[in-house]
């Protein structure tokens, strides 16, 4: 018996693509049962998210498993699919499979490097099948060293320490200056994309407290009732700012709307305490001049993608640590799939062997 993988991901596939082969949870269940129905088909686990669709089974000839599989995808999608999928679908048998599903709980196949979410996803695949009787001996051995590998990566190496996107990484910083985040207060400077995927990163890491101003008023009420925020008129910016310990600002204005002066009011009118600002905005909008300000963390789109750039090095670092675990742990298994490949035999001597006790006997 051999294993394999077909499937595709965010680097062979665009999202329209992926879309339509993603398994619905309500529909996973019975996925499973008809991959393990196929002719061939010992074993199989599906793994669905919006960056991969794939397929692990145990079939008995490999060439005939890649067939097979690939014909399910195009099967049960059918109605969603309008050409050929063959062009985006990647294929690994035996040790390239395993060394694959490896990779892929390890996010060192991820659109993020490092990132955590894929391994609960991959667990829960795991489990979904589990539960529908569609694995065996074989891929729940190597399911659950998977998992297995997978920790010890994340114990091992800081493949996860360093994040690798500009408002995950504002976020990082002003949890580094502020020891309860559940009691900082957070300005919002306008209604951008990033601004507000920076504010719920916040959210996540605990602030409860979101004032947001912006020119565009039915925006800025959009934003507010999405956070549990408070939507502030425009006009009352400068009067906000000190009671805001963290400030995100990204708008379209052409010019400085926070000057130094201003920060030296805000700060005293503080007493001292710090504020964290971050400036999104090209052109900027908040003075540069206002970090020489004790006690005022002011942070720019080129200061930030600077320390995305050093993360996402020391995370490269550290993934190829994690490559060498995967490797040595990819051995270890393979060791033991072909160990039983020597079973049937073992279990014909041990026959042959009774048999002759019996005829002795006799």
């Amino acid at each position: 018996m051999q294993i394999v993988v077909v499937g595709l991901n965010h680097e062979t596939a665009p999202v329209e693509v992926r879309e339509k082969l993603a398994f619905s949870k309500s529909r996973l269940g019975e996925a499973l049962d008809q991959v393990r129905a196929c002719d061939g088909v010992s074993e199989g686990v599906i793994v669905s998210t919006c960056n991969r669709v794939e397929i692990c089974a145990v079939v008995r000839d490999v060439a005939v498993g890649f067939k097979t599989l690939q014909q399910f995808l195009e099967q049960i999608h059918h109605q969603k699919i309008q050409a050929p999928i063959d062009p985006y679908l990647y294929r690994h048998a035996s040790q390239d499979a395993v060394r694959h599903l490896f990779r892929v709980a390890c996010s060192l196949d991820s659109m993020v490097v490092g990132e955590s979410q894929i391994l609960g996803q991959v667990k829960q695949a795991f489990e979904e099948a589990v539960g529908r009787n569609a694995t065996g001996v074989i891929l729940n051995r190597l399911f659950r060293k998977t998992i297995s590998v997978a920790k010890r990566v994340r114990t091992e190496t800081r493949i996860s320490e360093s994040t690798v996107s500009v408002s995950s990484t504002a976020v990082e910083l002003a949890c580094r200056i502020f020891d309860r985040m559940d009691e900082t207060t957070v300005m919002l400077m306008g209604s951008g994309e990033m601004a507000e995927l920076a504010a719920r990163h916040l959210v996540n890491r605990g602030v409860q407290k979101i004032r947001i101003t912006g020119r565009n008023h039915e925006r800025t009420c959009e934003l507010a009732a999405a956070f549990r925020g408070t939507a502030v008129p425009y006009d009352s910016l400068f009067g906000e700012l000190s009671h805001a310990d963290i400030v995100i600002c990204s708008t379209g204005a052409p010019h400085y709307l926070v000057t130094v002066e201003q920060m030296r009011t805000v700060i005293q009118v503080r007493k001292n305490r710090p504020i964290f600002l971050i400036d999104l905005s090209v052109p900027r909008n908040i003075d540069p001049g206002a970090k020489e300000i004790d006690n005022v963390y002011l942070y720019d789109i080129d200061d930030l993608k600077t320390v995305v750039e050093a993360n996402r090095k020391q995370r490269e670092q550290e993934a190829q640590k994690a490559e060498r675990i995967v490797e040595q742990e990819v051995l270890a298994l393979c060791r033991w799939l072909k160990s039983l490949d020597v079973v049937p035999t073992i279990v014909a001597l041990r026959e042959m062997a009774e048999d002759i006790r019996q005829t002795e006997v006799r």
